[in-house]
């Protein structure tokens, strides 16, 4: 198996990244300047014609999508234990979350982010409250299943949805209201998350220096 991972710092290519470097395979990281615009040079269009990250190259063929290439990983590595097993009384939530937080959560950060670009700016203010009410509908509902005595979101340990959840907690950090701000039970699972190895390292690996310990 072999793998390439293009991708940008603190990018949805992130989760990937931490992926890759949980599991101990070996891989190849292509930086992706995107305030240099790299993401639109033909070379890359033809990877990834969307010109986003992240790109993974799998076995030669070009992958994308950061949720799908999660799920990707975690079927082609069973071994890692970043998914339940398929039949597995915890398949059906992890499959729950991952939708969630791919359908309705980082479409609600690229509004927050992006309602200016993306559409009228004139409506960018209503767009981007709208966002801001998503993402902490989100916070709120990641709080509560925390507070019920989970250590994870699925099952008992690690899976894909914690890495892929703890990357979006991360963009709030600028916001009104962080995801550290407000939510206890949250707080302190994005606090014990930032603590694992591989999170501390793909953080060096891209060069990030902001919310390494989940506050700043």
């Amino acid at each position: 198996m072999s793998y390439v991972l293009y991708y940008s710092p603190g990018a949805a290519s992130m989760p990937v990244h931490w992926m890759l470097i949980e599991m101990g395979v070996p891989f190849e990281a292509r930086l992706v300047d995107i305030d240099a615009g790299q993401q639109r040079d033909p070379d890359y269009l033809r990877l990834n014609p969307a010109g986003q990250v992240p790109t993974l190259v799998v076995d030669g063929v070009p992958r994308h999508e950061s949720a799908a290439l999660l799920m990707l990983l975690a079927e082609r590595h069973p071994d890692a234990g970043l998914a339940p097993a398929p039949g597995s009384a915890q398949r059906a939530p992890w499959f729950e979350w991952m939708v969630y937080l791919a359908n309705t959560v980082l479409p609600a950060m690229r509004d927050w982010f992006y309602a200016d670009s993306d559409g009228d700016p004139a409506g960018a203010g209503a767009v981007r409250a709208l966002a801001q009410r998503r993402i902490e509908d989100a916070c709120a509902r990641l709080d509560a299943h925390c507070g019920a005595g989970h250590a994870y979101l699925v099952g008992e340990r690690l899976s894909t949805a914690d890495l892929l959840a703890l990357v979006l907690m991360r963009w709030t950090r600028n916001m009104p209201r962080p995801a550290t701000a407000g939510w206890p039970h949250l707080a302190s699972y994005i606090h014990r998350l930032c603590a694992l190895p591989s999170f501390i390292e793909v953080n060096q690996r891209e060069k990030l220096t902001e919310w390494r310990n989940g506050d700043s």
